[in-house]
Formats: structure tokens, C-alpha cells, sequence
């Protein structure tokens, strides 16, 4: 099975089965081990990939560019802004001729309604595997490197409680990516997951359709609340993220009233004693999250990121190896 993976795109986790995903958990497992032990693991010696960037990144490049030189390639980082992209050039003429220069490309685009789009037209003209770092939809890098670490502390997905949850910030218009990916994602595991937000901040309706469909299918849940305290009772795993409305029809909405979407030391103490706080990071500080809860004893923050270095070798080694 894992040498049937070697040219697959990674685009969407919707596009890999279960089978494919655990195979991509055991994996990064695995290289987790080596890489704490010290051992050198060169299985993809002499590869060369290209890093194609939209938008800003922190740990999404240095997770990529690290894991790569780790497994004994080299990775080209591009700024788009620095391309012939840049004059126009479209995805279908920059994927054929970088596809014949490499073994593999790998995109950031989050522009709404195009990023997705632009990752599918450069996999229809790629002869080398097309990876998503992150798109206006999708966030597979986040998704699976959220679900290691949820495994590694919690022991089991089948029925934990997971909650999804909008929080305010000030800082740059968020995706709906990530929170989207989770809820296509950890139902299909079997957890019981609760996507809260505030009115007008839903995710597209074919996204719950199908969230709702791999939870029955998996023995899981999944629900909708307008009630943040309600996502926080009980929980097992909280993740307080913002995210814009993408639908655009809440353009000029006084964000203010949302002040109260926090994670706060409060609402910590709604959720079951052993509850583990997540986030993709970077997080708005004094806005989605208090200090003392991001720095505290449930946080599992820089685990998470640590884990993005390890799922991300692990995808490399499937599709390239």
C-alpha cells in the first residue's frame, strides 16, 4: 500500500481514504522516533522540490524546507510575487515546466475561490506529485498533524469530544481553511465534534452535509452551536480559532460584539479536567486566548507545531519515495 502512494497529490485528506491516512500516521510516527533518536534518514537523497508561496508562512515553510533537507533533498522556495506568476503567467504553464525540473511542487494559495482552483489546474499539468500548504479551502499539513497529536495525548479518537470554536482576533482575515479541514476530518475517526461560532460565520453548508455523513458512517457525532459555553462543557479537545466569513455578506460587521469569543481560564473550567487546548498557531495573544491558558498545563500547542516537521516528511516519503 504505502509504494501505491508514491505520485498521489495531496490536496485534500477528502481525496485519501482511511486506509491511506493511517498508513500516513504510522509513518509520521515512525520518522518522529528516528528524528528523536538522532538517526539520519535520507530516503529521498538528491530530490528536488519547489515551494510556491502566496502568502506569508512560519511554520509551514521551515516544516517543509527542514523535513526535506532532513530526508536528503533540497527544497527551492519561491515568492510568487518574485515569478513570472506575478505577469500572469497561469498555474497550467508554471506546474509543466517546474514538474520537469523536480520530483514534487508544493503551493500556498489562499486567495477565496481561486487557491484551490489554481493547486487542481497545476495537478492536471504536473507529471510530479502537487502538495497543498495551504489553500482557501483545505489545510491537509494542519489536518494531519492535528490528528497525530490528538492520538499521542489522547490514546484514541473513536467518541472524544472535540470542539471546533470561532474566536475573536484583530489581526489578518483568517481562512476557513483549517477549521474546515478538521471538520471533514476528525468525524471520520469517530469523535464527537461541535463546530460553535457566532451567527454569520458558518462554514459552507456542503462542508456540514458532509461532516454530518462521516460521522454516521464512522460512529461519531457532529453538531452546530451559537453557544460558545456550550462547545467548552465537557470537552476533551478544544481548538479557539478565528476565521473570516467567507462569505463576504458580513464585510462591514462590528467585530466588537464578538470580543467575548475567548479562550479564557473561565471557559478552560467548563471542559473535562483533562482537556487539551489546540491551535494552528500563530495565535492572536490577549484576543482568541489568554496567556495563562496558551502558556498553561493544557496546552499542546508546540506539540502540534512540532508535529507539522514530522507529518510533513511523512507525506514527502509517500508520494516520493
Amino acid at each position: 500500500m504505502r509504494s501505491k502512494l508514491r505520485g498521489k497529490d495531496f490536496i485534500t485528506l477528502r481525496d485519501w481514504s482511511k486506509e491511506e491516512i493511517d498508513i500516513l500516521l504510522e509513518v509520521s510516527a515512525e520518522i518522529k522516533e528516528k528524528f528523536k533518536k538522532g538517526e539520519v534518514t535520507p530516503y529521498l537523497p538528491y530530490q528536488t522540490m519547489f515551494l510556491m508561496f502566496f502568502e506569508q508562512s512560519t511554520r509551514t515553510r521551515n516544516s517543509m524546507e527542514a523535513g526535506f533537507a532532513q530526508l536528503g533533498g533540497h527544497a527551492n522556495f519561491l515568492d510568487t510575487s518574485t515569478m513570472q506568476i506575478s505577469h500572469g503567467e497561469e498555474a497550467r504553464d508554471t506546474a509543466a515546466i517546474l514538474s520537469s525540473y523536480g520530483h514534487a511542487i508544493a503551493c500556498r494559495n489562499c486567495f477565496w475561490g481561486i487557491g484551490n482552483k489554481y493547486l487542481n489546474d497545476m495537478a492536471k499539468h504536473s507529471k510530479v506529485p502537487i502538495m497543498n500548504l495551504q489553500c482557501d479551502l483545505f489545510h491537509p499539513m494542519q489536518g494531519i498533524a492535528d490528528l497525530l497529536t490528538i492520538t499521542e495525548h489522547k490514546g484514541k479518537t473513536k467518541n472524544l469530544k472535540v470542539s471546533i470554536i470561532w474566536a475573536y482576533a484583530t489581526s489578518h482575515k483568517k481562512p476557513i481553511s483549517v477549521p474546515l479541514t478538521q471538520a471533514l476530518l476528525f468525524p471520520r475517526y469517530g469523535m464527537d465534534v461541535t463546530l460553535a461560532y457566532p451567527e454569520g460565520f458558518e462554514l459552507p453548508d456542503w462542508v456540514i452535509v458532509e461532516a454530518k455523513e462521516n460521522a454516521e458512517k464512522n460512529g461519531g457525532s457532529f453538531r452546530i452551536t451559537l453557544d460558545m459555553k456550550e462547545a467548552y462543557t465537557n470537552a476533551d479537545i478544544v481548538i479557539p480559532k478565528n476565521w473570516g466569513s467567507w462569505s463576504g455578506k458580513k464585510g462591514d460587521m462590528d467585530l466588537e460584539q464578538f470580543k467575548d469569543w475567548k479562550c479564557t481560564e473561565e471557559m478552560i473550567k467548563l471542559a473535562s479536567p483533562d482537556v487539551k487546548y489546540m491551535h494552528a498557531l500563530p495565535a492572536d495573544r490577549g484576543n482568541e486566548v489568554e496567556d495563562s491558558v496558551i502558556d498553561g498545563p493544557h496546552s499542546i500547542v508546540l506539540d502540534e507545531a512540532e508535529n507539522r516537521l514530522h507529518t510533513a516528511k511523512a507525506v514527502m516519503i509517500l508520494t516520493m519515495g
